[in-house]
This record gives C-alpha cells, sequence and structure tokens, in this order.
C-alpha cells in the first residue's frame, strides 16, 4: 500500500516510517519545515516538504501520488496559529469554516478532507502498538502511598482537562494542581508545574475520554524526564493502553539513574 505520513516533530515520524517499510509499505512522507527536526529523506521512499500552512498543496500532493492512506506521526505546535504563520486561501478557508479551534475540531476537518479524497486515516496505535505504556510501575522506586494518591487526583483532574480539550497533561503536589497544559504543551506545563510544585512534582498524562486513536496520542520520551528533572519533577504517571513511550529502554535508565518514577496507570 503507498502509505502518506504527515510529520511533525520528534522521533515518532522515523519509527513509523520504519514500522511501515517493515510491513511492507511505499511511503511518501510530507515533512511540515516549522516542526520536523529529523532527517527523513534516508528513509522515505520519497518526501516533500511544506510549511504548515499549505493545507491545499499537502492535499493535492497526496492525490497526486495516489496515496490510499495517512498516517499522522510527531507533534504540531497549534501555537503556530498564532504565530507568523503564513496560510494558503485553502488553509485560511478551512479555518474560517470551524466553530471554534479545539484541536479536536482542527484534527476532524482535517481529517474530513482526507476522507472526502477517498484518503483513509490510519489509527496510530496499530503502527506503534511497541510504543504503547503497560500498566505497573516500570522503575526501581515506586510511589509513596501519598504519591498514588497525587497520582489518582491527578488522573481525575488530567481526564477531565482531556473532556474539555484543553490538553492532556497535569502537574500536581499535595492533592493539588500545579500546572495544566493548555495550547503551549507539555514541556511548558511541565516546567511551570515543576516550578510551583518546587521539588518532587507528579506529571500525569493521559488519554481523552473520548480520545481519536487516529491523531494526538498522548506520547512522552527521554526528553520529558529530561525535563522533568531539570525542574524538579518526580514522578511520571501515564494512562496505561492509551499513551506512548519513545525509547522505553533509555527512559527506565534515565529514571533509575535519577531516582525518578515511571508508572502505567488505568
Amino acid at each position: 500500500m503507498k502509505i502518506g505520513l504527515l510529520a511533525g516533530y520528534g522521533q515518532l515520524p522515523l519509527i513509523a516510517i520504519r514500522n511501515l517499510k517493515a510491513e511492507g509499505h511505499f511511503v511518501v512522507t510530507i515533512a511540515f519545515n516549522e516542526e520536523i527536526n529529523t532527517d527523513l529523506s534516508f528513509v522515505s521512499d520519497k518526501i516533500y516538504t511544506f510549511s504548515v500552512g499549505q493545507a491545499g498543496k499537502v492535499l493535492n500532493t497526496l492525490e497526486k501520488e495516489s496515496v490510499e492512506a495517512v498516517l499522522f506521526a510527531g507533534k504540531i505546535n497549534k501555537s503556530l496559529l498564532y504565530s507568523n504563520l503564513k496560510l494558503d486561501l485553502f488553509s485560511m478557508k478551512v479555518l474560517m469554516s470551524l466553530k471554534d479551534r479545539k484541536d479536536d475540531t482542527i484534527m476532524l476537518k482535517i481529517v474530513e478532507l482526507l476522507e472526502e479524497r477517498g484518503i483513509h486515516v490510519l489509527k496510530q496505535t496499530d503502527v506503534f502498538k511497541d510504543l504503547i505504556v503497560e500498566e505497573g510501575v516500570l522503575t526501581k522506586k515506586k510511589p509513596s502511598k501519598n504519591e498514588l494518591k497525587d497520582i489518582e487526583f491527578g488522573f481525575e483532574m488530567a481526564k477531565e482537562i482531556g473532556r474539555l480539550d484543553i490538553g492532556q497533561t497535569v502537574v500536581v503536589k499535595d492533592m493539588a494542581v500545579m500546572a495544566v497544559e493548555a495550547i503551549e504543551g507539555t514541556d511548558e506545563a511541565i516546567k511551570r508545574g515543576c516550578m510551583y510544585a518546587k521539588k518532587d512534582g507528579v506529571v500525569v498524562k493521559v488519554a481523552k475520554p473520548s480520545q481519536d486513536l487516529r491523531f494526538d496520542v498522548p506520547t512522552v520520551g527521554v526528553d520529558t524526564l529530561k525535563n522533568m528533572k531539570d525542574n524538579g519533577g518526580k514522578i511520571l504517571a501515564l494512562e496505561a493502553g492509551k499513551t506512548f513511550i519513545v525509547d522505553k529502554e533509555k527512559c527506565v535508565e534515565f529514571a533509575n539513574q535519577n531516582k525518578m518514577v515511571i508508572l502505567g496507570v488505568s
């Protein structure tokens, strides 16, 4: 099958190409130049580079290449919409037609535009099966009883902001919310939350209650843990079965070296 990869920030695009090609697919990569941070030219069968604001060109290219399905992989920061991003006429019309600018509203419209052209959107969980977080403590260090209370509290709070389509991450301490993720993204929310927690901040990341598995599945990696360490974070709790951890072995090794905790919770 000929598959289009819509590639943003992080390691997920590279992992996606390798997984798709291992299954025998031909991969046409669309790399978004505002976000891409990995050279994908040497692994892609064909690659194009566009701006996030060139939706018209992206759709036309996928059609021209006779792509049958697409996969979203890698972060695209919504904050780009509020920068000096130049939008083509097609993108402007689409944006103006939306009832609001929530993440799901934007992404579901993109999915609709793709499906109108006969292009199926793949579930991220079908391609990244080996990244799905399992339930249980992954590290040597385990959370205390009080920390487990913080995790349970944070899980509930994160689910609520997810229900409202605000974000998927909260930082908590002593049963109080230190920070809620919004348009700034996970890394900035962690920095802010851990600053207020002073030390031993608990970071909880979950899927939305109505998570669409075709896009925006919550993802963490070594950089997430480094950010926590630099700002005093101690525990990273992830929703089991519905979140991704990239380079799990490296993440666990880093956490063990720094006496941090990683666990999957339901």
